[in-house]
């Protein structure tokens, strides 16, 4: 049988706690990695590593909006195992419930930019030099709402096309030094983000159900996006689209911006609902 080929490597996983990190890790954990679980519940993170095997995982306690706390935890990760090879930065929030730009308290917005999108870059600053020095990989969780209209989601949406972007400069950056980045965009997953689109919030739900085709909004279990994660990285893919429904989306995302701009300015139904939703809060 074929050697897994993560086998003796180290892979850092932020958000790890839960979702789609905690799915990656045992993946991750099943291909022989080492495993670093950081996430805000540390309990979350022993108890994961309790499952899979307090040798080969390490338990971590710590929110990526503290860069002293992400930089000790990749010292404790190279310390540990002796170095890492796989960084994910995978940790994330949404405005739950969903509102809008003109509802959404201030201090709420700024969490979530602060969360997505500066704590994916203090993630990559902690551990990018090890994955240099290992010629590793870094993969960056965006998701479908970089290239899709972020209505009532408008600072998630804004930090997942900042990650896209962060994610393609990085990779360039990278080119010649034998490390490499990705980007992962996730469609609709069965986790807790996602629990207030997928029938958790009635308002909500009814949008999603107005904007998107049912064939798109059909949601997908954190394991299958595991499994396309653990191919990506072995591809050292730059982008990993799960489901793969997503992938002409993604690819025709300039006349499906347009169109999709267009109705929205024009769906008086989707219009009430919104009005709806600001007069929910």
């Amino acid at each position: 049988m074929a050697r897994p080929f993560l086998q003796g490597k180290t892979a850092f996983v932020t958000g790890a706690a839960s979702g789609i990190g905690a799915a990656c890790a045992r993946k991750f954990y099943a291909e022989g990695a080492n495993v670093v679980l950081v996430d805000l519940s540390e309990s979350g993170c022993m108890a994961l590593a309790a499952e899979l095997g307090m040798e080969r995982c390490l338990a971590i306690g710590a929110s990526v909006t503290d860069q002293g706390a992400l930089h000790q935890a990749a010292q404790r990760a190279v310390n540990t195992f002796g170095g890492i090879d796989v960084v994910f930065a995978n940790a994330g929030i949404a405005c739950e419930p969903p509102t809008t730009t003109r509802a959404i308290a201030s201090e709420k917005f700024q969490a979530i930019i602060d969360v997505n999108l500066l704590g994916v870059w203090r993630t990559v600053n902690a551990c990018l030099p090890y994955v240099v020095a290992r010629r590793g990989y870094v993969l960056l969780t965006a998701s479908i709402y970089a290239f899709v209209n972020g209505v009532a989601n408008a600072p998630y949406a804004m930090t997942k096309a900042g990650v896209e972007m962060f994610g393609r400069a990085l990779r360039a950056e990278l080119a010649g030094t034998g490390a490499t980045a990705g980007v992962l965009f996730p469609g609709w997953v069965s986790t807790p983000i996602s629990h207030s689109a997928l029938g958790g919030h009635d308002i909500a739900s009814k949008m999603i159900a107005e904007a998107f085709p049912v064939v798109l909004r059909k949601p997908i279990r954190p394991e299958v996006v595991a499994e396309e994660v653990v191919a990506g990285i072995r591809k050292r893919a730059p982008r990993i689209i799960v489901p793969r429904r997503w992938a002409p989306v993604s690819l025709a995302r300039g006349l499906v911006s347009v169109l999709t701009d267009r109705m929205l300015d024009g769906n008086t139904k989707f219009h009430a609902l919104l009005r709806q939703l600001e007069g929910d809060e």
